[in-house]
């Protein structure tokens, strides 16, 4: 609703935001895309959640914004171990685990921001996928199995998104433009 998308976009977008991360996961480690499909339920709160919001006044929406990267980093933390234990348990091996783990936690919202016409800021703004990588690490390491290991690494992961946004933690980056003096920036 930021870039004035009409109510198709809206649906479209939080489709593709919510589930484009699954299911290019799916492609890559061999579960069938399919398997989407039987998560009925979920589209329709998916559904139901877009609906709301679209019909939302905007003031409550500016509020929204507040609390946007708690939510985002419970979808990041759950999404993100959701696709490591996909991964693991169809016996791949650790680095599977943690592309599986990043792309069903992140995939979504990059898919969205490119059909957005945005460049995705997780890949130059944030600390973000690095979060999704260490909660695939944990999980393809054999660190955490359990549920209560699980939800270790669950709040682990919440707690290190909401620092690094509170705190407004950076990787390092390098650009080649040239500033004022004639340098390189680093």
């Amino acid at each position: 609703m930021e870039e004035e998308y009409d109510i198709l976009g809206v649906y479209v977008l939080g489709l593709v935001t919510a589930f484009g991360g699954g299911v290019v996961r799916n492609l890559l480690i061999g579960k069938p895309v399919t398997s989407l499909w039987e998560q009925g339920m979920y589209f329709q709160i998916a559904l139901f959640a877009m609906t709301l919001v679209f019909l939302m006044p905007a003031k409550y929406i500016r509020l929204w914004k507040t609390w946007e990267a708690f939510f985002d980093a419970i979808g990041l933390a759950a999404f993100s171990i959701q696709g490591a234990i996909y991964a693991t348990n169809m016996g791949h091996p650790l680095s599977a685990v943690i592309v599986a783990a990043v792309l069903t936690g992140i995939g979504g919202g990059m898919i969205r921001d490119v059909l957005a016409g945005r460049k995705p800021l997780v890949l130059k703004d944030e600390i973000y996928a690095v979060w999704g990588m260490l909660a695939g690490a944990i999980v393809g390491l054999g660190w955490a199995h359990n549920t209560w290991q699980l939800a270790i690494v669950f709040v682990i992961v919440v707690v290190l998104r909401m620092l690094s946004v509170l705190n407004k933690w950076k990787l390092p980056k390098r650009s080649l433009r040239q500033n004022l003096t004639g340098t390189t920036e680093m």
